[in-house]
């Protein structure tokens, strides 16, 4: 399994590669001007040597529920990680005693990157050992299962509760890539619990894909919060979800009125023309994104897709909308993550938008580096598993 992982990664570079490699120069798109550059300031925000070093999985989550706006000073970003280190570096050295945690969060104060600002939060057994903040425990969940989280928001439109997709994952194999997904849930939490989340709804979704002819897929890549309460522009009420289904990453996309978000049989998904309540008549509505990604309304009123072309290719891809279901664009490459492939062991994947940690008129883009040979790299480059971020900069004519 492993070898046939490394050779998909491989052909996905080779193809990336072939299509040209992205700039920090001026790109012109169907009417937008833009470039991107480091965020450098971002970048070294999780760049720490005690406790927390190193997760993926990131997602931002804006407290005040207002998704379209810049938090200000004093408002609060919730981020969540999936698998995270948990140890102690000195003079770039990781100390005996490190471990792995199936996910972590931490909350941030204000809009800029100040690491005093920033706490992160991960549960402790009575021996104050790291432990995962989410565990699964849902009806389906069977022994071993873990939880990898996806996107969330704070529904202002029921009462502030915050939700948050969490994908069941079970290990198969000791291989670098033996684990599979097994199920979708999604969890309930009231805000005021941050960060502990002492308190947890976990309910099992219909919104996992699988089964005889069916490919793999599930919902919670990305959420489109299209509400007059969080702050969006044309609002019609509705929460878009956004589904990844199969090796081709084909993108599917879900509504439920903001209001009836935890009422599935509400749920509604586009089938290239109309709503429809079977979640197998859902048809893609673009592919080759990646199964962490992120949907963002453009100062001309059009919608980016922010992904990691591919899935694991060296490219963050942006494709251009009209409308919340497309049509989309061609890629446009707008990030080389080249330079950051030291090893040919290291991934780049997982490319995403923060829209409310961004300054009017950018887009604060994460993603995330990773290794096939883990602990191996890992020890000889403790920091390597963090988010990177950049920032993509709209300019007028």
């Amino acid at each position: 399994m492993r070898k046939l992982v490394c050779l998909l990664i491989l052909l996905n570079t080779l193809v990336a590669k072939a299509q040209g490699r992205a700039t920090t120069d001026t790109i012109r798109f169907e009417g937008l001007k833009f470039y991107v550059q480091e965020a450098s300031e971002w970048t070294q925000l999780l760049n720490r040597q005690s406790g927390w070093f190193g997760a993926d999985g990131i997602y931002s989550i804006p407290l005040n529920g207002k998704e379209h706006r810049q938090v200000s000073k004093t408002d609060k970003t919730l981020f969540i990680f999936s698998d995270t280190m948990v140890g102690e570096i000195k003079k770039g050295e990781l100390q005996p005693g490190f471990t792995m945690v199936h996910n972590s969060a931490a909350v941030l104060t204000g809009n800029h990157p100040v690491k005093s600002n920033l706490n992160f939060y991960w549960k402790k057994d009575t021996k104050h050992q790291p432990l995962s903040l989410f565990v699964p425990h849902t009806p389906q969940t069977e022994p071993a299962d873990y939880f990898w989280l996806g996107d969330g928001f704070v529904n202002l439109d029921q009462k502030g509760a915050l939700y948050l997709f969490g994908y069941r994952v079970h290990n198969v194999s000791e291989d670098a890539f033996g684990f599979r997904e097994v199920g979708n849930v999604l969890i309930k939490l009231n805000k005021n619990h941050v960060p502990r989340f002492t308190k947890q709804r976990q309910e099992d979704t219909p919104f996992y894909l699988s089964g005889k002819n069916i490919e793999v897929g599930s919902f919670g890549a990305a959420i489109y919060v299209n509400t007059k309460s969080s702050g969006a522009v044309d609002p019609d009420g509705y929460i878009y979800v956004y589904g990844v289904q199969g090796m081709a990453k084909k993108l599917l996309v879900a509504r439920v009125e903001a209001n009836a978000f935890d009422n599935f049989s509400q749920w509604r998904f586009w089938d290239g023309n109309n709503w429809v309540a079977d979640i197998r008549e859902g048809k893609e509505i673009t592919h080759s994104v990646s199964n962490e990604m992120s949907v963002s309304r453009l100062p001309d009123g059009r919608y980016a897709l922010i992904f990691q072309v591919g899935g694991m290719t060296p490219y963050i891809g942006m494709r251009i909308g009209k409308s919340l279901t497309g049509p989309f664009s061609d890629v446009i490459h707008i990030w080389d993550c080249n330079p950051d492939l030291l090893k040919p062991s290291y991934l780049v994947y997982n490319a995403k938008a923060h829209p409310a940690l961004s300054k009017p008129g950018e887009l604060l883009i994460s993603y995330n580096i990773n290794s096939a040979e883990f602990i191996k790299d890992l020890k000889s480059y403790p920091n390597l598993y963090r988010p990177r971020f950049i920032k993509l900069r709209f300019l007028n004519d």
